[in-house]
């Protein structure tokens, strides 16, 4: 009864979506989900934990977090005129905007992308459209995406910046151009800012048109679920009215108020991870069988050529390393994997377990 009952209340675009999954990484080296594998130092812990003594957790949360967004404006150099929606996530971000859209709107994306772009696109009844990349380098097709935006006049086009799942940076003269010829939003997704020095930021002023996205989760603070898109306050103050109340909660606006005043450390560990993923680019591209992707992000992907990735996947995991296995969204992603950059110790397990997969006979 209840399976005929969900077909009643639900709508046929939600039947046919599929849940988002997180792959349990129990007793695995956990380097599938884009996170700084690094903990706090224990002397920043001790002075976390004695700010957060004093969090009122009886009351609601500032509704608009105004200390925390002015401490992000400042860290992230965002242009005074512009203003800022913070969010539970990038994701939440997302999907309040779409939520904004008018019904059956277009949302535009280059694939292989972020998923949740489609995700909630879909899940809200709008009409998303892919266009697919280079498949040889994953550079944005210019002339299709004009095309694309000619004849589906998209609402709001997200383009990652790096891109994920592959880690590249798209030329900055074809996303302007997009900015020029797009008739709606245009939201640069900036997740990975901390492992790049390329940002479209300081353009805010100048497109009026132009979101930037950025999340915290990246830097080293997955577990609070804070990111923000920064714009015209014409813009953004239209979104505000969808926003539900109290959305950052109040240890969430504590905690990244303190890590965001005591960012050198979360820097240092960047940068230890930058240099990491050199060291783990070069190890990938002297397999033989593998060819890696230059990265902008903190992740590489990379193609297998030899043996299948599903293959190399489970061998993987069965010698305790989790990677992201790409190959089943098929298309350019066909025998695609994606690691995450750990720790050194951690990077080193991935290769040897790598390296032994490829040896072994099959």
């Amino acid at each position: 009864m209840s399976e005929n009952l969900s077909r009643t209340v639900f709508r046929n675009e939600v039947l046919a979506m599929s849940a988002y999954k997180v792959a349990d990484a129990k007793n695995l080296i956990k380097l599938d989900a884009m996170e700084n594998p690094y903990n706090w130092p224990e002397h920043v812990i001790d002075q976390w934990l004695q700010t957060i003594k004093s969090c009122p957790i009886n009351r609601y949360p500032d509704p608009q977090a105004k200390k925390l967004a002015a401490t992000l404006k400042k860290v992230n150099q965002i242009p005074q005129d512009s203003d800022m929606l913070l969010g539970n996530g990038s994701d939440e971000i997302i999907q309040i905007l779409l939520m904004a859209l008018t019904p059956g709107a277009t949302v535009m994306a280059p694939e292989p992308g972020f998923v949740m772009y489609k995700q909630i696109a879909q899940s809200l009844g709008l009409n998303y459209q892919g266009v697919p990349l280079h498949t040889d380098d994953f550079a944005l097709d210019l002339s299709a995406m004009l095309k694309m935006i000619e004849q589906h006049q998209p609402a709001v086009i997200f383009l990652a910046y790096p891109n994920n799942p592959t880690g590249n940076l798209f030329a900055a003269e074809d996303i302007r151009q997009i900015l020029d010829s797009a008739p709606g939003l245009v939201v640069i997704d900036e997740a990975y800012a901390p492992f790049t020095d390329a940002s479209f930021i300081d353009k805010l002023a100048q497109y009026p048109n132009l979101l930037v996205m950025r999340t915290l989760s990246k830097l080293g603070l997955a577990g609070l679920r804070l990111g923000f898109l920064a714009g015209a306050p014409e813009l953004i103050e239209q979104l505000h009215k969808i926003r539900l109340p109290y959305n950052i909660n109040s240890l969430t606006q504590m905690t990244a108020e303190f890590a965001l005043n005591n960012i050198e450390f979360l820097q240092q560990q960047t940068n230890t991870i930058c240099q990491q993923r050199s060291q783990v680019f070069e190890q990938l591209n002297a397999l033989q069988g593998i060819k890696a992707l230059p990265s902008s992000a903190n992740f590489i992907l990379f193609k297998t050529e030899n043996k299948p990735a599903d293959a190399i996947f489970h061998s993987l995991q069965q010698q305790g390393i989790l990677i992201k296995n790409l190959s089943p969204q098929g298309g350019a992603l066909s025998n695609c994997l994606r690691v995450t950059i750990g720790k050194e110790e951690e990077n080193r397990a991935f290769i040897e377990a790598l390296t032994s997969t490829l040896n072994a006979a099959d």
